[in-house]
């Protein structure tokens, strides 16, 4: 009954009016599913295994949105929500990203560079940081160029090629990258603030000025966070409408600062009030001078006096802190869902600012060295005040550019987190995050309040080696996705931004991982341990994950690779000693069928294994009428728990679907060559979807509508009939394909086998050919097949306990050519297994050469067939041969094979007897004909434990190396 094949009533009419109730009362918004330029929308479950429980635990609460709600693929059109104005490229993403990449570096730490590194290493530097920025910012363009961007910027892109977990854990670093980044910003505006208002400071000169201590930075630091959250509040639009006048500010101040080196008088620069580290008083400017840029050319390590202690700076601590100066690139990205055209400000701004910024950091980087002792620069790391033709002007650019650089990194978090939770990556941890008011209010104060724990670290340069690596990750990322994509070949991946390959994404990311381990390597461990990390948890608990609605770049790549090592895999090249099964398990209603699916599953031993279902009836013009079932087919492997293709046919008859799956299943070299088929019996099927104590019970198959998917078989009258079912074993064997016909495995307990339970003792293969006993069968090339399906299967996890058991008859030939028909290659290559000796001895030796472990059983109780000269081959011809076999005779097999089962037989291996030959065309003889062949099988196996007849064509054993 298992996986038995039945005539599976089309109901044609029936199925026409369905379809027609349904397209009645289809939403409209199906409309919108249609629409080509839509993504695909996979709304599949999955199983409620322990990790899809958690997973639903971890999303509890959601309420389905509406399409078109959230977070949308790359391509797919939406409308703008009316009284939102959107920003241009300057306003947009040229300011936001100069003030960005400013922040911190152009007006308080190029000494620090330059004093620490000299010239030559600080531009090497330079070029290193711009280098990998520049590769990174190819990938960037090639995405937001292949498609429309939505907010939270590089997270969408990253997300939407990387897939929701590998998306997600890169997100959720870039969100801590940019909250790392804002009290970085936010360190260095209070440090600003301090030396020019603090005690004898620039700007208040002897006066008290403000307060200084650890506890007055911290509180300046709140405060300024504080005023960010308010503005952020605001809305990120008023942000960027401002930002022109911050840049405006800013270049300013900068354009102060570059003529100030060749007006401003040499002279001494006295000691900041900040600087405790050295007792000199004061040191030296010189102004334009050869001999000075000399002293500053090459690298010359001195001690950070802005830290506690006075640590020493090294190589990788001044990358670290030079690098945030290049990590506010992705500011314009952050700000794509504010953009009026995304996809093309995004690359034009932000190469342009790269180029800006660039050149602004050479030229400072040069006059600098020529103008400024290394004593100044490693002691007054704000040299730029004293020195300008008016200090205002750059305590000005100190406080707008460091303030404006933490409010971009708190709005760009803000928007990642709000992306975060729109895409529901995180589940109901994020779902307060979401809001339909366009600014994300809740995502922005938890953004400010990560960055209020964040500036309790009072020193600006330990936080930038944490921003370093945390943005270095995020690049890494980004250059990933960019070379799978070009990579896998995706015809979809069309950026309009030409000026990007795979070489360059390739580069980029080396670069990115030689630099990120070479100079951290403790930071890089901990932040790769934590993406992979997140990308484990986010596999299994992220509702996201479950019901992926974009596509992954893993499946593109996989199915690359797979293409081309198909395309490897050379039929002509097969060799026997490679042999492994490739089984397609033909069946009616998986329901009923469960425990079978799982056995094949184990039987496969890492081949191929194909679920094949055949439905009755014929294209009408209106549509796939499979493609609805398809789902639930992928449902039902997940459910089981196994590795299988599913392959469903539309035919005429089951006969001929079954014959199209035989010839057709499979792809390239990886074709079924084992058929396997459920007994056509008269056993009331067993619903493994609804008995209580079934491992496999689930109701995921019972629609609230009432539909019951993969429905049982009710009565006896809806199987298909004895010759249709014989034709279609004898139409498996014709092309050359192994039969196994599949009885009683509704009674297998898989649990039981796993658990070892002590009533399940063995495997038993019954080298026997019913019809023509004999001792040679043993040797011949369908008992070796049995006995080596029987070794696959206790090879199996789960099945190592058991023993195999081998039995055998100890009779002579029926007829004189007998033997010469069954003689196997094995046999042939190996002279002791000739006939003559003990037939218990030549097995042992078979087995011994085959490397199979197992116990040999002769069967003397065998009972003799009588009138034993009429068994011929000829008789199959006249298909006389099964109304003439004793009905007691079989009985007396069946009661013997009983027996050795009742000692505690998990699965039986037994020999088919060949089916008979029917006419090419049907009549009603062969219905009687097939009905006789079937009730000689019915009376072999009855009562037995799990059975498998084997009829194998192949010769898969070897005995060679």
């Amino acid at each position: 009954m298992e996986g038995q094949l039945y005539l599976k009533t089309s109901e044609t009419n029936l199925g026409v009016i369905r379809q027609l109730f349904l397209s009645a009362t289809k939403p409209a918004i199906m409309a919108e599913t249609m629409d080509p330029l839509a993504p695909s929308v996979n709304n599949s479950s999955l199983t409620p295994s322990l990790m899809n429980k958690l997973r639903m635990r971890f999303s509890s609460g959601s309420t389905p949105r509406p399409l078109g709600d959230g977070y949308v693929e790359f391509g797919e059109f939406r409308s703008q929500a009316p009284g939102i104005k959107k920003v241009g490229t300057f306003a947009g993403v040229f300011c936001p990203v100069v003030l960005s990449m400013f922040s911190a570096l152009i007006f308080i730490r190029m000494g620090y560079l330059v004093g620490n590194a000299g010239t030559l290493v600080t531009l090497a530097q330079f070029g290193m940081a711009y280098l990998i920025v520049g590769f990174t910012v190819m990938s960037i363009c090639a995405i937001s160029t292949n498609g429309a961007v939505e907010g939270g910027g590089v997270y969408f892109m990253i997300s939407r090629t990387l897939g929701p977990e590998f998306g997600g854990a890169i997100g959720t670093l870039f969100f801590f990258a940019n909250v790392v980044s804002s009290a970085l910003c936010i360190s260095a505006c209070t440090e600003a603030l301090v030396e020019n208002f603090g005690p004898n400071g620039y700007l208040v000169g002897d006066s008290p000025g403000l307060p200084n201590g650890e506890w007055y930075r911290f509180l300046y630091r709140s405060v300024l966070n504080t005023v960010g959250l308010s503005v952020s509040l605001a809305g990120a639009s008023l942000f960027a409408r401002t930002s022109l006048a911050i840049w405006v500010t800013m270049v300013v101040c900068l354009a102060s600062a570059f003529l100030s080196f060749f007006i401003t008088a040499p002279g001494n620069i006295e000691r900041p009030a900040t600087n405790q580290l050295v007792n000199i008083t004061s040191f030296k400017y010189t102004g334009l001078s050869i001999s000075t840029f000399y002293e500053n050319l090459y690298p010359k390590y001195g001690r950070d006096y802005s830290t506690e202690d006075g640590d020493l700076v090294d190589f990788a601590s001044v990358f670290g802190v030079l690098f945030t100066g290049v990590t506010g690139v992705m500011a314009g990205a952050n700000m794509s869902g504010e953009l009026k055209s995304p996809s093309r400000s995004i690359p034009l701004g932000t190469l342009t600012a790269l180029l800006f910024t660039g050149l602004s950091y050479v030229a400072l980087t040069f006059l600098t060295a020529a103008t400024c002792s290394r004593d100044l620069l490693q002691n007054n790391y704000v040299y730029l005040l004293p020195i300008n033709i008016w200090s205002p002007f750059i305590a000005v650019g100190m406080l707008t550019a460091t303030f404006s650089a933490g409010l971009s990194n708190l709005i760009g978090a803000s928007r990642v987190l709000e992306a975060l939770a729109k895409d529901n990556i995180f589940g109901f941890i994020l779902r307060p995050m979401v809001t339909r008011s366009g600014n994300p209010v809740l995502a922005v104060i938890m953004s400010w309040f990560l960055v209020q724990i964040g500036i309790i670290s009072g020193s600006l340069n330990d936080i930038a080696q944490v921003n370093s690596v945390l943005f270095m990750t995020s690049y890494f990322a980004i250059n990933l996705a960019c070379l799978g994509l070009d990579l896998a070949s995706a015809p979809n991946f069309r950026p309009t931004f030409k000026h990007f390959s795979w070489l360059t994404s390739l580069l980029g990311l080396v670069g990115c991982a030689a630099l990120i381990f070479g100079l951290r390597p403790a930071y890089a461990c901990g932040v790769a341990l934590a993406c992979c990390s997140l990308v484990v948890a986010l596999h299994f608990l992220s509702p996201a994950a479950s019901e992926p609605k974009w596509g992954s770049l893993s499946q593109a790549l996989i199915f690359h690779q797979v293409r081309k090592y198909l395309l490897l895999l050379d039929p002509r090249r097969e060799h026997v000693k490679f042999w492994r099964p490739q089984m397609l398990l033909l069946i009616s209603s998986p329901r009923q069928a469960a425990p079978l699916i799982d056995f094949v599953n184990d039987q496969k031993k890492g081949g191929l294994f194909v679920l094949g279902h055949v439905r009755v009836g014929e294209l009408d013009g209106s549509g796939d009428p499979l493609a609805s079932e398809h789902k639930y087919w992928l449902k039902l492997i997940d459910h089981l728990k196994v590795k299988a293709f599913v392959e469903l046919c539309l035919a005429e008859s089951v006969r001929s679907g079954a014959a199209q799956l035989t010839r057709l299943a499979g792809l390239g070299a990886m074709k079924p060559d084992t058929v396997l088929l459920g007994f056509r019996d008269t056993a009331t099927p067993k619903d493994f979807f609804r008995d209580p104590t079934s491992p496999y019970k689930t109701e995921q198959f019972d629609l609230d509508s009432g539909e019951i998917i993969f429905p049982t078989r009710t009565t006896v009258s809806t199987r298909i009939s004895a010759s249709e079912y014989v034709r279609i074993l004898t139409d498996v064997l014709c092309v050359n394909k192994n039969l196994c016909l599949c009885r009683n495995f509704h009674t297998l307990d898989m649990a039981a086998v796993e658990r070892r339970s002590s009533n399940l003792k063995f495997i038993d293969v019954w080298l026997v050919e019913l019809l023509t006993p004999s001792r040679e069968e043993a040797f011949s090339v369908r008992a070796l097949f049995a006995l080596q399906l029987a070794a696959v299967v206790r090879s199996a996890r789960g099945w190592q306990h058991l023993r195999l058991r081998v039995h055998v008859v100890d009779a002579t030939p029926l007829y004189a050519d007998q033997y010469d028909s069954m003689e196997s290659a094995v046999e042939r290559s190996n002279p002791s297994l000739s006939p003559g000796r003990p037939v218990h001895e030549r097995l042992e030796e078979l087995l011994k050469l085959l490397r199979i472990s197992a116990t040999t059983h002769t069967v003397p109780e065998w009972p003799a067939i009588e009138d034993f000269g009429q068994w011929s081959e000829a008789s199959y011809e006249t298909g006389s041969t099964f109304s003439r076999v004793p009905k007691s005779y079989l009985q007396r097999v069946n009661a013997i094979i009983r027996n050795r089962c009742n000692d505690g037989t998990a699965v039986t291996f037994v020999q088919l007897p060949q089916p008979p030959k029917l006419p090419p065309r049907a009549s009603n003889a062969d219905e009687s004909l097939c009905e006789q062949y079937l009730s000689v099988l019915d009376d072999f196996t009855k009562d037995l434990s799990p059975t498998i007849l084997v009829r194998g064509l192949k010769s898969v054993t070897s005995t060679a190396l």
